[in-house]
């Protein structure tokens, strides 16, 4: 089983996406049969086999084991993967391409690379496990506060300075062995955390109000 899968057959992606198909393959994390899963769902067992059959059929489950008991066969399944991801690739005429504009502060660029990321690295996933060999990567995730605007735009005209210097160093255009690696650096607003909210009632107990504590 793989810890995340990407998905980039359209009809896969439709399949993946029903509600009762999300739970089951959310059940799937572990074995189990369609029997159990009914069990747990609340679902027929004829509704559950129906939607397995088509998450089989899409390579979303894949068979673990049959048990025989008495004149019935059990199938026991499993998800192929722990987390599912659409790949831009399910969305083909209507997906985001970088190469139609590069502006390092667009919003909607960051967008189109996070895609392309995930398309490229999906492909690059399936093709080692393949031939079950690691895939070297390597990822930051952080968070940096600015008191000011300024600072930001300070921060990133040297993180874009030192990148720069780092692939100057490193980078061989005519290397023989080498191998091409692809480097993506982003920054950008962290979501804000929901308001939390307080009840408040007047001393008879009447106009209850939400307010916000920011």
């Amino acid at each position: 089983m793989l810890d995340i899968e990407v998905i980039e057959d359209p009809a896969a992606a439709e399949a993946s996406l029903d509600p009762i198909r999300t739970r089951i393959l959310r059940q799937l994390a572990e074995p189990g049969s369609a029997t159990q899963l009914a069990a747990k769902l609340g679902l027929p067992r004829q509704k559950v086999n129906y939607h397995l059959k088509a998450l089989e059929r899409h390579g979303l489950v894949e068979l673990v084991e049959e048990r025989r008991k008495g004149n019935v066969t059990e199938r026991v399944l499993q998800a192929t993967a722990a987390s599912y991801l659409i790949s831009p690739v399910a969305l083909a005429s209507v997906a985001p391409d970088p190469h139609r504009f590069a502006d390092r502060f667009s919003a909607f660029w960051l967008l189109a690379l996070a895609g392309r990321m995930v398309q490229e690295v999906g492909k690059l996933i399936a093709g080692a496990a393949a031939a079950r060999q690691k895939l070297a990567t390597f990822a930051i995730d952080g968070e940096i506060s600015f008191r000011t605007a300024a600072d930001r735009a300070a921060f990133a005209e040297e993180l874009g300075f030192a990148v720069t210097r780092l692939v100057d160093k490193y980078h061989d255009d005519g290397g023989a062995g080498g191998r091409k690696h692809r480097l993506v650096v982003a920054l950008h607003p962290a979501l804000k955390e929901p308001a939390l909210k307080e009840r408040t009632t007047t001393p008879s107990g009447e106009n209850e109000q939400e307010q916000d504590n920011d």
